[in-house]
């Protein structure tokens, strides 16, 4: 569910397998998985834009070695030594068969790592760009998605942004929202379960933008409250 906050252990778990790298794509099901995050001190570019319809992902580097060159320092590769194609190169290869017309965009399911052992499941999203570009050092995979309201949406609706698109709250919002709400509910200071709600629900006009329309509320306040909205 969007908004949920999870630990690693309930991640893994509900994709039914172990999550040990960033990129995912497939693992035998209809869509991939992608791990990103935005805190400062984190490996890669990630980036959320127009208030969180749009994510822009960076691709992953060579795994690091003990004694060899730094990862950083070298192109994020696209094909392994033995000519398969590494993460990078089959997202890159999904996107741009979408962008040549030749198929569906890639359905992608988002988590996002906001603090140390806290996870929040940031729903599903289509890939609907793929590029490579020069970070001042060397080049890098970029991937662009969309957000969409769960993975049966049609890709039709990629020819026009619709305003009324569900939004990923910003990192630093939720951030402010654990902090001030204690990583427990608001209502009944349960701390399992947990997600993060609207207070004014985005369809009827409320911001993702701001802390004061975001609260933490378990499962059973969340559900309580939807019923209760006329």
């Amino acid at each position: 569910m969007r908004g949920e906050v999870i630990s690693y252990i309930e991640m893994c778990q509900r994709e039914g397998v172990s999550l040990q790298r960033g990129m995912n794509f497939r693992l035998g099901r209809n869509y991939s998985v992608i791990l990103m995050s935005v805190r400062k001190n984190s490996p890669y570019r990630d980036e959320v834009r127009e208030d969180g319809k749009i994510l822009i992902y960076e691709g992953h580097d060579v795994p690091a070695r003990k004694g060899e060159v730094d990862p950083k320092s070298l192109d994020q590769p696209e094909y392994e030594s033995n000519g398969a194609l590494t993460q990078n190169g089959k997202f890159h290869r999904a996107a741009q068969i979408y962008k040549s017309g030749k198929g569906n965009p890639e359905i992608v399911q988002v988590y996002e790592k906001i603090k140390n052992g806290i996870w929040v499941d940031n729903g599903f999203f289509h890939m609907i760009d793929s590029w490579i570009e020069h970070d001042g050092t060397r080049n890098v995979f970029k991937f662009k998605l969309i957000s969409i309201n769960d993975k049966r949406e049609k890709f039709s609706y990629l020819e026009k942004y619709d305003e009324n698109r569900t939004r990923i709250i910003p990192s630093d919002i939720k951030l402010q929202v654990w902090k001030r709400d204690g990583g427990k509910c608001a209502v009944c200071g349960a701390t399992d379960e947990l997600h993060f709600d609207h207070v004014i629900p985005f369809s009827r006009g409320g911001t993702s933008l701001r802390a004061e329309n975001i609260q933490l509320l378990c499962a059973r306040h969340n559900l309580q409250k939807g019923k209760n909205i006329e």
